[in-house]
């Protein structure tokens, strides 16, 4: 049996962000399922997952970093990337929540993981959010996360006590909502969004305790069980009072309750509202984000902006979508951009599009500059920046932008196969035949793409792109951040390496000398085409010398160069 922690360290993070995952995993249906407020789209559930999942894939990117050391990552390192992933990936408004909640456990976790600064985390996690709310509703995931910190405050004990406290205070706090919020209290279910808080605390409670929280029911909650065969939606009982089947051992008292209206919330939060939810990433300065708030405020509702350190994450529903971006374009630079259009009648998200196309290619591009080069080819973007991949949801939104038929989806990189795999899957539940390319680097992608032919058959395409792509070698220039034992010896910091087909393969002082002795190395087996892909600080000079360099040293090999903006390896070749 593993040992338990006696704080929280790296390593219990990496546990508690594995274990949340998988709780919202399990539970993403049940929680779509009860999804009533602020609109009843059924996705709340989707967009927590969506969001830890971003979460937990910054924290293993942290402890890949150190795998060739004998160290794990420092505990800031670890909760610092938790609290960014969950910024950058956060999906929806329960999502731009959980990682306003994330980030400020961070801020105090950062200083050390004991049960004292546990509590304060907690405490400082409600806070934030509740800040970064415009107009805080009771009922909803802020009144649970509340009474989370609150029940953890008066413990005073060791970790474990605080963490299951915290646990109990939410999980009494969620049966109370539809007392609270009167959407909830009419539907006969608990907030969606606090449940999904709470699936989140069961999951620190377990990578703490090393047990799973008990999920029956709880004394004094309310009501009784009713059926537990789990949709999450409201049942008649007792010959016609609703209660709402237990999701996660939390039972919903039986209808009607207190009822009273909530703060700020209109008396049907689940019918009519703005038409769009505009979400996007915007880099700006503290004043202008001020400023930005008060703009949208006045545009709609349901604002919630997160982050802090020039990077936030912007939420909000609205009538006019090109003035909440526009706003967003006068605080700063947004990018990431997400509208989404509700049906108002229904409450369920629509998009209204032309009859699909027959075929797609949506690839993953790792700067502005590619991204542009694609999308003239006809391809459907997304943009991995520097620390940043992308999620599953995002290649799944991705396809669906696409709206063909057939699908060719190429990741670009050996560690979104799995992340691909998950996109396809979801898109093929939705309909749409979807072929992965396993292409390992941007330039195997390009190679790809350029055989692509939407007129002929889609098996033939498929795999004359899947040839085009296994016959181009690939390599990447990167400075070492550290010294480090690698395939090609000991490098020092700001050693320059030369990967070849992702192992190092060559150690240099400077970046042409190191490029020239990679290509010298991947034409010695031959090619008839090199691909250079330059990053944005990387001077035109550079290109034209190393195509001077193949032109003198290799006969009848010609040479194409693409300028690939903001990308993480300032140059990427290619040799097919």
């Amino acid at each position: 049996m593993p040992q338990l922690p006696d704080d929280l360290d790296a390593v219990a993070v990496r546990t508690w962000c594995s274990l949340a995952l998988e709780a919202l995993g399990r539970e993403r249906a049940e929680i779509d399922a009860i999804n009533v407020y602020p609109i009843a789209d059924g996705d709340t559930g989707t967009n927590l997952y969506l969001t830890l999942e971003s979460a937990a894939a910054a924290v293993e990117a942290v402890f890949a970093a150190h795998e060739t050391g004998t160290t794990t990552p420092a505990t800031a390192d670890a909760v610092r990337a938790m609290a960014h992933g969950a910024l950058i990936g956060a999906r929806g408004n329960s999502g731009t929540i959980l990682a306003q909640l994330l980030r400020g456990m961070a801020g105090v976790l950062a200083d050390g993981g004991d049960a004292a600064h546990l509590r304060l985390a907690l405490s400082r996690a409600a806070s934030a959010a509740r800040q970064a709310v415009a107009h805080p509703v009771e009922g909803t995931v802020l009144t649970v996360a509340t009474a989370a910190a609150e029940a953890a405050e008066g413990e005073e004990r060791e970790l474990r006590a605080v963490v299951s406290a915290a646990y109990e205070g939410a999980r009494a706090a969620l049966a109370r909502t539809p007392e609270q919020l009167a959407v909830l209290g009419r539907a006969g279910v608990v907030d969606a969004g606090g449940r999904g808080l709470l699936a989140v605390l069961g999951a620190l409670v377990e990578a703490v305790t090393g047990q799973a929280p008990v999920r029956g029911a709880r004394a004094g909650s309310g009501s009784g069980s009713g059926s537990a065969s789990g949709s999450g939606k409201a049942a008649p009982v007792d010959g016609g009072s609703v209660v709402g089947l237990p999701v996660g051992g939390v039972p919903v008292p039986l209808g009607g309750g207190s009822a009273e209206g909530p703060l700020d919330c209109p008396e049907d939060a689940g019918g009519g509202g703005p038409a769009f939810e505009v979400i996007y990433l915007l880099e700006a300065r503290d004043e202008q984000v001020d400023r930005l708030r008060t703009r949208l405020d006045a545009l709609g509702d349901s604002l919630v902006v997160v982050g802090g350190d020039g990077l936030w994450h912007v939420h909000v529903h609205v009538d006019d979508a090109g003035a909440a971006v526009e706003a967003g374009v006068e605080a700063g630079r947004p990018y990431r951009i997400r509208i989404t259009h509700f049906a108002t009648e229904s409450g369920h998200d629509v998009r209204v599009q032309a009859e699909p196309a027959q075929r797609a290619v949506v690839v993953v591009v790792p700067g502005d500059g590619l991204a542009g080069l694609c999308t003239e080819a006809g391809a459907t973007t997304v943009i991995a920046r520097p620390g940043e991949p992308p999620a599953s949801g995002e290649l799944v939104d991705a396809i669906r932008r696409a709206h063909a038929r057939e699908v060719v989806l190429l990741p670009n990189d050996a560690a979104l196969r799995h992340t691909a795999a998950a996109a396809a899957e979801q898109a093929r539940t939705e309909g749409v035949r979807v072929a992965l390319v396993p292409t390992r680097a941007a330039v195997q992608g390009i190679a790809a793409l350029a055989v692509h032919e939407p007129d002929r058959g889609f098996d033939e395409d498929v795999v004359a792109m899947t040839a085009a792509a296994g016959a181009t070698r690939y390599a990447e220039l990167a400075v070492a951040e550290h010294q480090s034992w690698t395939m090609a010896g000991i490098c020092q910091a700001g050693d320059i390496l030369g990967l070849i087909d992702g192992d190092v393969a060559v150690i240099g002082a400077d970046v042409q000398g190191t490029a020239r002795t990679v290509l010298d190395r991947m034409l010695a087996a031959g090619g008839e085409l090199v691909t250079l892909v330059l990053g944005e600080d990387v001077p035109d000079a550079l290109a034209d010398a190393l195509e001077e360099h193949v032109r003198e040293g290799h006969l009848a090999v010609d040479t194409v160069v693409y300028r690939g903006g903001h990308q993480r390896a300032p140059l990427l070749i290619g040799v097919e």
